[in-house]
């Protein structure tokens, strides 16, 4: 059996079983490893020499949780928990009624929307907005699953379908790679196509909002470095020193094109004005590392695992093999391409990252089948996004997971993985199917 499809399913099945993500890629990878012939020591060797790529990401959330738990002293929580409450009643009846649910979870859309493109800052918002917001997530009885549900959207369907911002990315490296493979397209192609993969994230959306986690569920209230900061208050002078810090911050973030230096401009913002104190800033600047660490281990790990997986060379194969079972089966075609772009982005954790491996073969192989142009951009776009919600290794699933567990009432695996897997992989690959069918 291909060892790819091995160690994602070993992966997730621990997972499942509550074993801790990042042993539980350290174990897949191991066993791919060995079944796809690297050995142990072949395996260890390339598992490490790929954790060393995940190191730039693990710095980057740690200085990110870093700088969210330093505007904390600036008051911006306090701040935006007011603004929250003008706008939804202070009363707990008012809290209750669900026009002021609905504006809260559009809120947190819309933010998360506005991360892809309009302000392309990805998952730096989290650590920023949400900790503050579970105070009145909890009193209102909103699950947690759904405002994860609601930020994977945020922040997987603006860059498949809109050509801006991440989006803009995504599109050339799925129109230069399908031209590259011997199919001449246009960039512009690519939004048209994937308009039809984004309805399906659209409807996984609309289940999870209206049907699955419409009934109240109950947290307890649990205090954490952001609550206990909050409560300090705040001033006109600490609003607009976070203001300020957060403008240098993007402002470094965008020229350097590392959320390392942009979080540290942020951050010497706040050493400069005094609103970080000397005698506080280790105690705060080390409880925000300690936020975001589970996601820097997970993505070490997830960099690991996704080089040895490359090391096997069943990645390839997989595609492969999968191109040989389908014959000239153009139905079969179509959904076996879809499936392992699920497998492979589950196991990488990124799309970007898996549009140039499938689009070698799935390109020419949707030409024989006689997949039209606008149809091979759907197959080859929702392969390589499929699998972004709901992998463990996702930072689009563990950004929600480091916002919504800073009291330890989120699971990683069964409140965000689980859930967004359910709502949007199944959906997509529907959409993506039938448009591949039709177009």
């Amino acid at each position: 059996m291909n060892a790819v499809v091995i160690a994602v399913i070993v992966m997730l099945l621990l997972s499942l079983f509550r074993v801790n993500v990042v042993f539980s890629l350290i174990t897949g990878a191991l066993i791919g490893g060995a079944v796809g012939g690297l050995g142990i020591d072949g395996t260890i060797g390339a598992f490490s020499e790929g954790v060393g790529g995940g190191a730039n990401v693990a710095l980057s959330y740690a200085a990110i949780g870093s700088f969210a738990v330093a505007l904390s002293s600036t008051g911006l929580p306090a701040a935006l928990v007011e603004f929250v409450l003008g706008r939804i009643g202070n009363k707990e009846e008012a809290r209750k009624k669900k026009l002021p649910k609905a504006l809260i979870i559009f809120f947190i859309l819309l933010v998360a929307i506005s991360s892809q493109n309009i302000i392309p800052i990805h998952i730096a918002f989290i650590p920023i907005l949400i900790p503050p917001l579970l105070q009145i997530l909890n009193e209102m009885q909103i699950d947690r699953r759904l405002i994860a549900s609601v930020l994977t959207f945020g922040l997987v369907t603006p860059y498949m379908l809109l050509p801006v911002g991440f989006g803009r990315i995504f599109h050339e490296i799925v129109a230069t790679n399908i031209t590259a493979s011997g199919l001449t397209i246009e960039t512009a192609a690519v939004s048209k196509a994937m308009i039809y993969p984004a309805a399906g994230m659209l409807c996984g959306l609309l289940v999870a909002v209206f049907i699955s986690y419409r009934k109240p569920r109950k947290y307890q209230e649990r205090a954490s470095i952001v609550t206990d900061v909050e409560k300090k208050g705040f001033t006109k002078s600490g609003i607009l020193t976070a203001v300020i810090a957060i403008a240098a911050a993007l402002a470094a973030q965008l020229w350097t094109e590392s959320m390392v230096f942009g979080a540290l401009a942020g951050i010497m913002v706040l050493y400069a004005t005094g609103t970080l104190r000397w005698n506080e800033a280790d105690r705060l600047l080390t409880e925000g590392m300690r936020m975001m660490a589970f996601i820097g281990f997970v993505m070490i790990a997830a960099s690991g695992f996704a080089k040895v997986m490359s090391a096997t060379g069943d990645v390839e194969r997989l595609v492969e093999e999968s191109a040989n079972l389908i014959g000239g089966n153009q139905a079969l075609g179509a959904l076996l391409m879809l499936v392992v772009g699920l497998f492979v982005t589950m196991g990488i954790g990124s799309s970007f990252s898996t549009v140039p491996i499938i689009a070698t073969i799935f390109v020419p192989l949707a030409i024989e089948l006689g997949f039209s142009p606008m149809a091979t951009i759907v197959l080859v776009g929702t392969a390589g996004a499929l699998g972004d919600a709901g992998s463990p290794a996702s930072d689009s699933t563990l950004g929600p997971t480091a916002g919504l567990n800073v009291d330890g009432q989120h699971n990683h695996i069964w409140d965000t993985c689980v859930p967004t897997f359910l709502h949007y992989n199944l959906p997509v690959i529907l959409f993506g199917w039938l448009a591949a069918m039709i177009l």
